[in-house]
This record gives C-alpha cells, structure tokens and sequence, in this order.
C-alpha cells in the first residue's frame, strides 16, 4: 500500500524507485508486482523523513537513498522521461550503481521509442517472455519477467528478474 510509511527489512533487497509522482495508478501495481519478487521498495513520498515541499533537502535525501538502495528501476513512462527530477535521480543512479543494478522498466502502450531520449537505450531493460521466444541455440526461453540487457554487437542477455533483483 502506497499510503503505509516506509518501512526497511535489512534481510531483502531494495528497490529505489524513480517514477513521475502524477502517476499513482501505474506505480501502485509496479509496487505491489515488485514487492511479490521478494524486494522492499523506496517510494520517495512513502518517507515519512522526507521534506514536504521539494527542496535542496529533497535532493540531499534521495541522492543518499540511491547510494544505499541495492537496485535502481526507473518507472519509464513517457511524462518520467521528460521529467527533470526522473532524469537527475537516473544520472545518480548511473554514478552510484552503473548498469549492473538499473533497469527501465518501460510502460509505453505503444511500445515506440523514446525519441529525444535515446540514451535510455544503453540501460537494461526490464521485458516480459511468452515463453514463444527461443535462445539462439533453439530452446525456448521460459515465460516470465526478465531484465534484457543488449552489448555492444546487437546481442541480448537475459537475466531472470528475480535472480537480478538478489543480485550484489
């Protein structure tokens, strides 16, 4: 529940969550699916510690919760990518966990590419398998949420969400 306040169990990874505040709805069920994947999750105004108004604090307490949460997932919605704030929180999250611990995860009905944003393209990527897709060598890649990671030659690598999630 997004109204309950923060509350950190040491023993389970944390998820920062980087979202467009304006989208409650969308973010609900992002909380709720990634809290069934085993992991707790920071929601900046879920803090109770946070300021109530948007200040030089503000920035001071999200940047040391990025340092100390264990992955970072931005909730790519087109208005988080334009967002200033979404942004800023993505630039310290790429200094303090590099790509290993960010992943988008990408909710765009169209599924179109972010144009004027393209530099989102050299994140991982959280996607969901059918279970129709094959591995190269033929077998058929399991059903289930994935993050999807592409190197430098066009190949994709695929890591179990809940495996990526306890990852260190």
């Amino acid at each position: 529940n997004l109204n309950e306040s923060f509350y950190r169990d040491e023993s389970r990874p944390m998820v920062f969550l980087s979202h467009k505040h304006d989208e409650q709805e969308t973010l609900q069920g992002v909380v709720a699916f990634l809290k069934e994947e085993g992991v707790d999750v920071y929601v900046d105004w879920m803090d109770s510690s946070m300021p109530a108004y948007t200040n030089a604090e503000t920035a001071h307490s999200l940047k040391q919760k990025i340092k100390i949460a264990d992955k970072f997932i931005l909730v790519a919605t087109p208005n988080a990518i334009n967002s200033k704030w979404c942004n800023w929180e993505l630039g310290l999250g790429d200094a303090a966990k590099y790509k290993e611990h960010i992943a988008l995860l990408p909710i765009n009905k169209t599924y179109e590419t972010f144009r004027g944003a393209e530099y989102l393209a050299i994140y991982p990527y959280i996607d969901y398998e059918d279970g129709n897709s094959k591995y190269t060598n033929g077998s058929h890649i399991q059903k289930g949420y994935y993050v999807k990671n592409k190197s430098g030659n066009g190949r994709v690598s695929l890591t179990p969400l809940k495996d990526w999630l306890i990852s260190k």
